[in-house]
This record gives C-alpha cells, sequence and structure tokens, in this order.
C-alpha cells in the first residue's frame, strides 16, 4: 500500500533511540550475500511447477492413513463424515474471525450456539463456550475459575496422577509463579487418597474419566465429598465415551473439560484440536470464552447474542477471565456437525464399537506367553499391557510392519517401565487387529 504512517523525522528519532544511523545498521547481522538484492533466488515456477513440488514434499510425510494405528493417548483416530470437512472448508466459516460486533454475525453466532447446546448435552451441564486451543488448556482455566470462584483464599489444587500427564504439565506451566499448591499428581494416589487430601484450604479436585489409562474408577459419592468442604469438582473426559457412560454432571461435576478432537476433529499433525469446557449455571459469569444465547429479534425472528458476561469483561484487569476470542471456533464447527450427523444413536454406536473392539482385542493379548492386560479397573478403548521386552522395542518391531504400537508409560510413569498403553477405536479392522496380535506373538517369550 502507498499509505506510510511515519514521516522521515519520526523515523530518524525511532532509529536514534537505538542507537543506529539507518535501516540499514538494522540488518548488519545479516550477511551482505544474503541481503536483497543479492540473494541468491532460484528462477520463478509455474503454479503447476509449485503444486507438484509441494506435492512431492508433502508426500515425505507418513500419516494415520499409512499404518494400522494402536496409539491414543489424547489424540484419537477415529472416522471423520464427509459432511464434516464440506461444510468447515465453505469461506464463511473457514475464514470468519472472533464476532466483536457479534450481532451481525449471526451465521457464526448460531454456529457457536448450535455447539454449546450439543456439549451442554453430552456433559449434562448448563453453559459451555467454543472454546479453548486444546484439553490440556481447559484443563488450566479450569483451574483459574476455581481460583476466582473461592476468592484466592483457597490455595490448593488437587488432581489425579491418572489424569493425562501433558495436561498437568500445562496446568503447572499456567499458574507458575503463583500462591498455589498443587497435589496429588506426583505419585499413585487412587481415588481414596485423593479424598483424604481435601481441606478447608482445596480450591479444586480434579480426576479424569475414563483416566489417562483408559479405565473408568468409580466416582460414585466423590463429588459430595468435594462439595462438603467447599471445592470444585473437576472432570476430565473423553466425549467419545459419553456415548456409553454417565455424563460428567450426573457424577456431580461442577466443571467438565477435555478434548474434543474425537469429534469429528483429524488427527492433524497434533493440531489444531478443541478444547471443550462446560460449567454449571451459577459459574458461568467466570467463564473464559463466548456465550452464545438464542433470542428473538425486534420482527420476532429467532437470533442470537453474546449474553451472561460482559462484553468488556476481559478488558478490565480486576474482572477478566482469560482473554479467549476466535480460538479453535473452527474446531468447534466441526465437533457440532460431527455431533449432527452421527446424532445420540449414532455416537453410540461408535462408543460401542471403540468399546468391544478393544476387548477383543485385550482378549486376544492376553493369550500370548510374556505379556498381559492390566485388569483391576474397567476400560473403555484404551488399556495397559505389560510387555515381556521395552515398549521401545516392541514399537519398532511394529512399525517394520506397518504398525504403529501403543504409548510407552514408562515415559511418564516410573512404575509403568514396559508397561504399554494400547488403543483402539471403530477404525481398526478385525485384520488390523489380528495382525497387531500376530506381530506381538513373534516377541513372546
Amino acid at each position: 500500500m502507498g499509505y506510510l504512517p511515519h514521516t522521515d523525522a519520526e523515523r530518524e528519532e525511532m532509529l536514534s533511540a537505538i542507537g543506529v544511523k539507518s535501516m540499514a545498521d538494522l540488518f548488519e547481522a545479516v550477511p551482505a550475500s544474503h541481503r536483497f538484492p543479492s540473494l541468491n533466488m532460484p528462477e520463478p515456477l509455474s503454479e503447476m511447477e509449485v503444486a507438484a513440488e509441494l506435492q512431492a514434499l508433502s508426500e515425505a510425510n507418513e500419516h494415520a492413513g499409512d499404518f494400522a494405528l494402536f496409539r491414543g493417548a489424547g489424540a484419537y483416530h477415529h472416522f471423520v463424515p464427509s459432511i464434516v470437512n464440506h461444510i468447515i472448508q465453505r469461506g464463511e466459516f473457514l475464514t470468519a474471525y472472533t464476532p466483536y460486533q457479534p450481532e451481525v454475525s449471526q451465521g457464526t453466532l448460531q454456529a457457536i450456539f448450535e455447539y454449546q447446546s450439543m456439549m451442554c448435552a453430552l456433559l449434562g451441564l448448563d453453559a459451555a463456550n467454543a472454546s479453548h486451543y486444546d484439553g490440556a488448556t481447559s484443563l488450566a482455566e479450569a483451574v483459574t475459575m476455581a481460583l476466582s470462584v473461592t476468592k484466592g483464599k483457597r490455595k490448593k489444587i488437587i488432581l489425579s496422577h491418572a489424569i493425562h500427564p501433558q495436561y498437568r504439565e500445562v496446568v503447572r506451566t499456567y499458574h507458575q509463579g503463583r500462591d498455589v499448591r498443587i497435589v496429588g499428581d506426583g505419585g499413585r494416589a487412587d481415588i481414596a487418597d485423593l479424598v483424604d487430601m481435601l481441606d478447608e484450604n482445596t480450591a479444586m479436585l480434579a480426576v479424569q474419566y475414563p483416566n489417562f489409562f483408559g479405565q473408568i474408577d468409580d466416582l460414585r459419592g466423590l463429588a459430595e465429598k468435594v462439595h462438603a468442604v467447599g471445592a470444585l469438582f473437576v472432570i476430565v473426559t473423553n466425549p467419545m465415551a459419553l456415548g456409553l457412560f454417565k455424563s460428567p454432571g450426573e457424577l456431580g461435576a461442577d466443571i467438565a473439560v477435555g478434548e474434543g478432537q474425537p469429534l469429528g476433529i483429524s488427527l492433524g499433525f497434533g493440531g489444531p484440536y478443541l478444547g471443550f469446557f462446560a460449567t454449571r449455571q451459577k459459574y458461568v459469569r467466570k467463564i473464559a470464552g463466548r456465550i452464545i444465547g438464542e433470542t428473538v429479534d425486534a420482527d420476532g425472528h429467532r437470533a442470537f447474542v453474546m449474553t451472561l458476561r460482559p462484553r468488556e469483561q476481559d478488558i478490565r484487569r480486576d474482572k477478566a477471565t482469560s482473554n479467549i476470542c476466535t480460538n479453535q471456533g473452527l474446531m468447534a464447527l466441526a465437533a457440532a456437525v460431527y455431533l449432527s450427523a452421527m446424532g445420540k444413536n449414532g455416537l453410540r454406536k461408535v462408543a460401542e464399537l471403540n468399546y468391544h473392539k478393544a476387548h477383543y482385542t485385550a482378549d486376544e493379548i492376553d493369550k500370548l506367553n510374556g505379556f498381559e492386560v492390566v485388569r483391576d479397573k474397567p476400560f473403555f478403548n484404551e488399556f495397559i499391557v505389560r510387555c515381556p521386552v521395552p515398549v521401545e522395542q516392541v514399537n519398532a518391531h511394529l512399525i517394520e510392519q506397518g504398525i504403529i504400537g501403543g504409548y510407552d508409560l514408562g515415559q511418564d510413569y516410573a512404575h509403568l517401565q514396559d508397561h504399554m498403553l494400547v488403543c483402539v477405536t471403530e477404525t481398526n479392522s478385525r485384520a488390523e487387529i489380528d495382525a497387531f496380535v500376530s506381530a506381538l506373538a513373534e516377541l513372546q517369550k
């Protein structure tokens, strides 16, 4: 563009302030041979030639479609109906920014409203935002809310060791330097041990359901014990499992958080993903992000508005939550399309396939000498396998046969050396499962 906002005098003043005489002085650290116009640039290519080169580069990447995949640990290979990408790749959605003047963005607001409504139904809670960057940041924001709800007077946060280890690391990163004590996640505390940690200084207790190991802990009565000391009860959950099991709301959770990637979002080399966050009505003004409500306009037509929290809240330091704006709005739309396409019965069917295929796989692995499935608790679509050799060796053997093996739990849990976390979803065929078990059989002792 032709307009330059600064005058020559202003530029000279700025250069003088930083101790240089000219713009060229700013680039002295760059060798002259690598500065314009001395750049050794190749000749230009046509669009067709550029497309061919980029295609060749992309084929150097290996992706989930190239392998039989038996690894989850927070990112899951599920089937994504074609309608999801058809909708989110429409220009009006793909390029939409956060609604700073929301009422003129009715399409964006409706998409967010529908997503929030479906997530509330799935999670059994009253209000959901749209959204956080991933499951880890949504848990960190739950800590922020708990500290705010308890007015900063409570300093203890209890995290189960069975919450995803990377989620716990992000919580500590978010809240480092604050006068907050995080306990419970440094050992092997079970639910009863976490209850024993509750006291009048506790702001929040969080568990994962199913937990990081795919197991279903008995959470009955836990909410009452947490609430008895005035703390908030948080459940980190896999939304796919809720097609079969009770919702966090039914279990008494005040906040439900987690990773929405299983809901119609591809693995995508690690992102972008979707952190969902839902809470009870009484805490809604403490929520970070956008809350969309339904109303009628002056003509009596259905309309959507930002609601339940002041629009200026995030710019007032003493009132602000995290300033969550656009985030993963496109990913929230993908989840909304997925949930709409699947419906209640479809989601249950997918959850059943995950459950039964995982249990078939576990039964077959249990028949192998030297391998043992840990069965001390019920599990959903992930389970722990004790291996006769290091997991690194197991996975090196599997990858040679086109199989991505389980997650090495010894990386995060010292007591689980030589233990592998195996994941099975609806995308794993019977042939893939049998090939996986056969490959493991070659390592049995």
